[in-house]
């Protein structure tokens, strides 16, 4: 299929882009990657009357670490750029595994990190890392910039807290602390499909002691699902068979999610656990 007729545009500079998205007489939608617009404009399930091209905005290109030890990943940042990029895989590696179980690599050369964020499949891989890496996201619309972090940044199936006027310029993901490992799985039916169920998992190592944990799942909600009650199974005591299989028990009274066509409910259930046992061992063998 064809989409249906809009404008197009592609400004030079952030002001120019806000100053198109602040039409209120047209619908407008954004385009970074276009991985999830253009199939959407194609089955004509968005029909906007402007689209916006922000890649020619050079601010919204770079990607960097400050003085501080974040990564900050502005909206036209391709995923492979992301997943390739030394210092990511170096220093936030967890963020460079999710991406490299994006799609294909087709996908990932043309989607961005903040676009996928933004457009908030449930079943995404990078809604859940954003999470547990404790992201928080750079807003920018007429009434300034404000920030928002990743608990409260993503609302419902395909809703995120970005006005119509406004545009996420950049995500920043906070330098892990020392001796976190990290682990991120996912199930899915064939390479490349969207998964079924996925687990993002941080682990600190303290002597033989779980210091911090962190647990957040895909797939199984409208929104990222963290589980604090796994979490608090684990922190304070011996990593160990036993301290697993807390957290996992934790796991299945606090998932809840949903069957549709693509998995039940009860697989979708069973693969948290299952994933969350390999994803715990793996993250605690690989704490610095």
């Amino acid at each position: 299929m064809k989409p249906g007729p809009f404008d197009y545009a592609a400004p030079t500079s952030l002001r120019e882009a806000l100053r198109l998205l602040s039409d209120t007489e047209r619908d407008v939608k954004v385009l970074a990657g276009g991985q999830s617009l253009i199939p959407m404009l194609n089955m004509r399930l968005a029909r906007p009357e402007l689209v916006v091209d922000i890649t020619r905005v050079a601010e919204l290109g770079r990607m960097s670490v400050d003085a501080d030890g974040a990564l900050h990943i502005g909206a036209a940042v391709r995923q492979a750029a992301v997943a390739a990029d030394p210092a990511v895989r170096g220093g936030w590696p967890l963020l460079a595994a999710a991406i490299e179980q994006i799609g294909h690599p087709q996908i990932r050369n043309r989607g961005t990190v903040c676009g996928s964020l933004v457009h908030h499949d449930p079943a995404a891989e990078l809604p859940a890392v954003a999470v547990a890496l404790d992201a928080r996201f750079t807003v920018t619309g007429p009434g300034g910039t404000r920030t928002v972090p990743s608990e409260d940044f993503f609302l419902s199936t395909f809703a995120a807290d970005v006005e119509p006027d406004e545009l996420l310029t950049e995500v920043v993901f906070p330098a892990p602390a020392p001796g976190t490992g990290w682990s991120f799985l996912e199930l899915v039916q064939r390479r490349g499909d969207f998964a079924g169920v996925g687990v993002a998992v941080l682990v600190r190592r303290s002597d033989e002691v779980v210091g911090e944990a962190r647990i957040v799942f895909c797939g199984v909600g409208s929104t990222p699902v963290r589980t604090p009650e796994a979490e608090q199974a684990l922190v304070g005591r011996a990593f160990n068979s036993v301290t697993v299989e807390a957290a996992v028990l934790a796991v299945r009274g606090a998932v809840d999610p949903p069957g549709d066509v693509h998995a039940s409910a009860q697989w979708r259930r069973e693969g948290a656990e299952v994933l969350l046992r390999r994803a715990l061992k793996q993250a605690w063998e690989s704490c610095a």
